[in-house]
């Protein structure tokens, strides 16, 4: 069989070829879920600007609500998460593509690898790279024994920031995305965070009677205030780097304004990217992205404490991998709630609150991989290159921490990158790549979450109307420019926590989704159990009807290999 034409009687087997939904322009969008969710969005905007103490109080009392009597449930569900990734990839189900037989992939490895972590946490890795390590050297979590600028303190520190940003956030990217993609392209339904649940109520109830409309609204509003922490994160960033390279030093209280303008200077780049379409606009920026990275990387590693970074690579994997488990199950029932909602509970939510758009978008560039293929692609690369950027950069940190120099203490969180740096050659020319890369990582993650907010808003279409998609980039802004107008850092991590909250079942639905939807896809591995001929197994799944001679028969008892051939 050719690789580039599918086998008819093995395609037959699965749902539909992905079709796109009639129409062009407006009438191609949702009017339900486009109506409510901008509408929510824009309401929460207004009353931002308008009553900013009043929605403050209320926001901050509800976070102490949430944390108090849901923390439990970000934490289980998040380790829950790790451990649905690696039974789907090393399972019976690893070999099915994520694709009818015979389709191949859409991007190569590389470009696919480059996309999905400028995506998922880039701003993140600028903001947090030096500061979260020293934070927690100088301020050791509670759940840890040790001296301040100690040793330990540093082990626990380093073991900690991998926590946050090792296996978990990418676990929970890779069920809401395996998920997606699976429901997408090998079940043929439509692009939407909805689709997945037909497994378990039905087609005509998801789509014909609106019972998936409530999910696609909510994943919209957990997307806008999920990325918009994101960008008002790399505002403060880029401001603080602004300040210092224009005044000579750094400040305690940065205000909001020139983050405000900054963001609405990018705004307008993620517009311009956003109506060049994906292949042009996020594939380029994420690319570019990749170098910038690398080079600064290398730069520090050579310039910084080499030796030291080497040997704490070793200490940090170690540190990290044996506390996985203690760390994963800490809770608040004896202490250390405060701390846990500023860190852990917060990682959690802001990462259930970007699985939407993270989701959306890996799944969206993922066809054709196999589930084995993409959750260890997603879970385990990302990871290495968040580790090897953790260690060279909170290494830095922490070098120059536990020889007196207070990184920690300088001025507001987001100066740590540039304080560190400032004490390297060259302070002025890297300060500049720093805050250029936070930019493009600003636009490309603005750019592929109004793309998937399009898609959201518009019945799943793979390509939204451009004016849509332009429309949510310009909100994803006018967010993150009210949020930190209503509260800075504070605020940003707060409206994450919230929107977040509910998603969290709607994690938990989409795995049980996906199970179902694995039961009975003629390709599965079968354990050994009772003999049963292909036809009986095959009559069992509601989208196909096999013969006994069939290509779907023969397919069920001879799964496909690794690449899907």
């Amino acid at each position: 069989m050719s690789r580039g034409q599918p086998d008819e009687g093995i395609g037959s087997s699965l749902g539909d070829a992905v079709s796109e939904p009639g129409g062009t322009g407006w009438a191609t969008v949702d009017k339900t879920v486009f109506g409510v969710s901008a509408g929510i969005i824009l309401v929460v905007c207004v009353l931002g600007v308008v009553f900013t103490k009043p929605v403050g109080d209320a926001a901050a009392s509800a976070l102490g609500w949430v944390t108090s009597n849901a923390g439990w449930l970000f934490i289980l569900g998040a380790s829950g998460f790790v451990i649905s990734s690696l039974v789907l990839a090393f399972g019976r189900y690893g070999s099915i593509p994520l694709s009818r037989e015979g389709q191949g992939t859409e991007f190569s490895t590389l470009s696919w690898v480059a996309m999905m972590f400028s995506a998922g946490m880039g701003i993140g890795l600028m903001f947090f790279g030096v500061y979260e390590p020293v934070t927690h050297l100088a301020s050791p979590p509670p759940f840890v024994d040790a001296a301040p600028n100690s040793a330990d303190a540093a082990n626990a520190a380093m073991a900690y920031t991998l926590f946050h940003w090792g296996l978990h956030p990418w676990a929970i990217y890779s069920v809401v995305g395996l998920a997606l993609a699976y429901s997408t392209y090998r079940m043929g339904r439509g692009n939407l965070m909805s689709a997945p649940f037909q497994a378990l109520f039905g087609k005509e109830r998801i789509e014909t009677k609106g019972w998936g409309k409530p999910i696609d609204i909510l994943a919209i509003i957990c997307t806008k205030f999920g990325s918009a922490t994101s960008l008002g994160l790399g505002a403060l960033q880029i401001a603080a780097g602004v300040s210092l390279l224009t005044t000579g030093k750094f400040s305690d209280d940065p205000g909001t304004t020139l983050p405000i303008i900054i963001i609405c200077v990018l705004t307008v780049g993620v517009v311009f990217s956003a109506a060049s379409g994906l292949a042009k606009g996020i594939k380029w920026l994420s690319n570019t992205n990749m170098v910038l990275s690398a080079v600064l990387v290398v730069f520090v590693f050579v310039v910084g404490p080499t030796v030291f970074i080497l040997n704490l690579l070793l200490s940090s994997v170690g540190a990290y991998l044996a506390n996985l488990v203690p760390m994963s199950f800490h809770s608040a029932v004896f202490g250390g709630g405060s701390w846990l909602a500023s860190w852990t509970i917060f990682y959690w939510a802001w990462w259930i609150s970007w699985t939407p758009f993270v989701g959306t978008f890996i799944a969206r560039i993922s066809r054709g991989r196999t589930i084995r293929e993409f959750v260890l692609g997603v879970l385990l690369v990302p990871t290495a290159v968040s580790i090897l950027w953790f260690v060279v950069f909170g290494g830095a940190g922490l070098k120059l921490q536990l020889n007196g120099v207070d990184i920690a203490g300088t001025g507001s969180e987001a100066a740590g990158f540039f304080a560190a740096l400032q004490q390297y050659p060259f302070f002025i020319g890297s300060a500049l790549v720093v805050m250029v890369l936070t930019a493009v990582f600003f636009v490309s993650g603005a750019d592929a979450g109004a793309l998937v907010l399009g898609t959201l808003s518009s019945r799943g279409r793979k390509e939204p109307w451009k004016p849509l998609v332009i429309f949510w980039a310009v909100l994803t802004g006018t967010v993150a420019a009210v949020l930190l107008f209503v509260g800075g850092l504070g605020a940003l991590q707060t409206f994450t926590i919230l929107a977040a909250s509910p998603f969290v079942l709607i994690i938990i639905g989409l795995c049980v989704s996906l199970y179902v939807d694995l039961r009975r896809d003629p390709l599965r591995q079968r354990t050994l159990g009772p003999v049963r001929t292909s036809s009986e197994a095959l009559g069992a799944v509601p989208f196909t009807n096999p013969t006994a001679e069939s290509p779907a028969a023969e397919a069920a008892a001879s799964p496909l290999d690794g690449d899907g051939t």
